[in-house]
């Protein structure tokens, strides 16, 4: 499936290197800021509370918390942890963000948190190669689907979805997922 979508405006403030930095698309008291290991406690339960994300150990958001400080990132809501993505630059792939997962707290949702935290990031790291985005989404997880279409028209990219894992492929009763990239569009010479 292809799709194009329209220019829209994205957040140009850097997030990566540098202090934590307020945005004014979400309201002026959220920060956008790299993960410290002190927030792996508070990812781990917005990951658990979601209701739909598949929760990692608490051990594995502290690690995250540690390594991959460079592609993840935290929206902080006064001093409290509201959101975070979670992601990786493909080794096979280094122009390539991987978002392992997203989340927003309850009280803070519907208010594009998502959406901008994963512009910021992606901001951050076109400074240093990043031009595609890939995640898996299973097929009924319509928010998702939502966000990360959302996220391509803001960006006017191409949007492209197949089947990455079938039901077989898990050794549990794990919903299918389907990898969905986003790119830029070619451009006309």
């Amino acid at each position: 499936m292809k799709t194009q979508f329209s220019q829209l405006p994205v957040a140009t403030e850097p997030i990566l290197p540098g202090p934590p930095q307020a945005t004014a698309t979400v309201d002026s008291l959220t920060v956008i800021r790299s993960p410290r290991v002190a927030d792996g406690a508070d990812i781990w339960h917005i990951a658990a509370d979601s209701g739909v994300l598949d929760t990692n150990s608490s051990y594995a958001y502290l690690m995250w918390c540690r390594d991959f400080t460079a592609t993840s990132v935290v929206a902080e809501i006064g001093r409290t942890v509201a959101g975070f993505v979670i992601g990786y630059r493909r080794p096979e792939a280094p122009d390539t963000l991987f978002v392992w997962q997203v989340a927003v707290d309850h009280p803070y949702r519907g208010l594009g948190l998502g959406v901008t935290m994963l512009d910021r990031l992606w901001d951050g790291l076109a400074r240093q190669g990043v031009s595609k985005l890939e995640t898996t989404i299973s097929p009924d997880n319509k928010a998702s689907i939502a966000m990360f279409s959302a996220l391509a028209r803001r960006r006017d990219c191409l949007l492209t979805d197949w089947p990455l894992f079938d039901r077989p492929d898990f050794p549990d009763s794990h919903e299918p997922e389907r990898l969905y990239r986003i790119t830029p569009k070619p451009t006309e010479e």
